[in-house]
């Protein structure tokens, strides 16, 4: 099948890893529409890791586009075609740091999804304890929430989520458990 045929349908890009390297390949040629092909399959996940490390949908779009720009610019630079998800991971990650730096110390209020919608809100305990965990949360450096995120959300494992941040296993394990005891630490103050 030629990259121009796997381009036309981004489902058979995600199928498996030798379409994805068809794709990155064509892409790397020129042609925008291998590239499309593989951000249509990928961009739904990009944003929700971006969300997840960022807090808001704001700052996760500017990561998001800022990630796939540079992934565009710099897809010349991939050495393994086959390992393209943990290269595009890495600069997603790279690119939420830099709008972290950027932002700075600026803490953002956010508005409760039930405000927005029209339905019957939870009651007072789940608001409480959603507030707790997005307070924990907010506690945790970009690096950590984005070893939280690709581990727990994402279901990465430990060797994956290093290649995807370019650090050693042992350092994943090691922000992984610091990351896992802000939260206790930060969740058992809010239930005092």
């Amino acid at each position: 099948m030629s990259p121009s045929a796997v381009a036309a349908d981004p489902e058979i890009a995600i199928a498996s890893t030798s379409s994805v390297a068809g794709l990155v390949e064509a892409a790397r040629s020129g042609d925008t529409a291998a590239f499309e092909a593989i951000l249509e399959g990928r961009l739904e996940r990009t944003f929700r890791l971006a969300r997840a490390i960022l807090g808001n949908d704001a700052d996760a779009r500017d990561a998001t586009q800022d990630a796939w720009l540079l992934a565009w610019r710099d897809l010349h630079g991939l050495r393994d075609l086959d390992r393209f998800d943990a290269w595009l991971d890495r600069i997603l990650v790279n690119a939420c740091r830099t709008i972290q730096r950027r932002r700075g110390p600026v803490r953002e209020i956010p508005i409760p999804a039930t405000f927005e919608i029209r339905v019957a809100s939870p009651g007072p305990e789940h608001l409480a304890e959603r507030d707790a965990v997005e307070r924990a949360f907010s506690r945790l450096d970009e690096g950590q929430r984005a070893i939280l995120v690709l581990h727990h959300l994402e279901r990465r494992t430990v060797p994956s989520i290093a290649r995807s941040m370019g650090i050693p296993e042992g350092t994943v394990k090691s922000r992984l458990h610091a990351a896992r005891a802000v939260l206790e630490r930060a969740l058992s103050e809010a239930n005092r």
